[in-house]
């Protein structure tokens, strides 16, 4: 009925600011962050993060910027008692994420290299990773997101669920996908406010005090669309008829 989520909080000027705007999410009831990093940005703003929330669901994204040259200086992120290292080589290094793998106790996720269940298979094949970041909008729906979800449980992978800026409509079913047993890592599924001043929708996701969101039970993906709203903020309007 509910699923738990968190954060993701972008490089900072300086870990003084970094402190602050964890803190503040912390205050809003997120339980998990996400802290992104890149050479220069790494260890040491996770060490401040850690050593303030020494209990703190952590982990981090390096977005592809790392190659396996810098595989000793991601090892020092192994203290840190992370969920993951999100994607830190190339999309398209699976082989390399396997080798990087075995130099690292932090489990690897692979997001951009997770673009359909056949590139799942072949990084569960190769021991590539640890944990998969499911996003059904990259993989090609739910459908493959289901198959992806039912490999990844097959062999003992955790998965979670990552987000894409979607509106209410597609939050939706990003949470109702979240709902699966396989996914038992906080999604990267925010609340609503977290990026629209108004959604679409007539009853946009809010966080729970536990750090959840709800799974919508209505009809369909269990949401309304605010068609007055969405009349408003409409910029352009195309229709496709058939022939006939």
């Amino acid at each position: 009925e509910r699923v738990p989520v968190g954060v993701s909080v972008g490089v900072q000027p300086d870990i003084a600011t970094l402190l602050r705007v964890v803190q503040d999410y912390i205050n809003d009831g997120y339980q998990r962050v996400k802290l992104k990093i890149k050479p220069g940005w790494d260890i040491e703003p996770t060490r401040a993060v850690r050593s303030t929330w020494p209990d703190l669901l952590l982990q981090v994204d390096a977005n592809s910027v790392y190659t396996l040259e810098h595989a000793d200086h991601l090892a020092q992120l192994d203290p840190f008692d992370l969920l993951l290292i999100e994607q830190p080589l190339a999309h398209d290094d699976i082989i390399d994420h396997a080798q990087l793998q075995r130099h690292l106790r932090t489990p690897i996720c692979l997001d951009e290299s997770i673009v359909s269940p056949a590139h799942a298979r072949r990084a569960i094949e190769l021991r590539a990773c640890g944990v998969i970041n499911i996003k059904p909008s990259r993989v090609g729906g739910l459908a493959a997101a289901r198959q992806i979800h039912a490999m990844a449980r097959a062999a003992s992978l955790p998965v979670w669920c990552g987000g894409m800026l979607e509106s209410g409509i597609g939050r939706a079913t990003n949470v109702a996908l979240a709902s699966l047993p396989g996914f038992t890592i906080p999604g990267d599924i925010s609340a609503s406010r977290r990026y629209f001043r108004r959604d679409i929708v007539t009853t946009p996701f809010d966080l729970n005090p536990d750090s959840t969101l709800t799974v919508p039970t209505g009809p369909g993906n269990g949401i309304t669309v605010d068609e007055a709203y969405l009349e408003e903020v409409t910029v352009e309007r195309w229709e496709l008829r058939t022939g006939g």
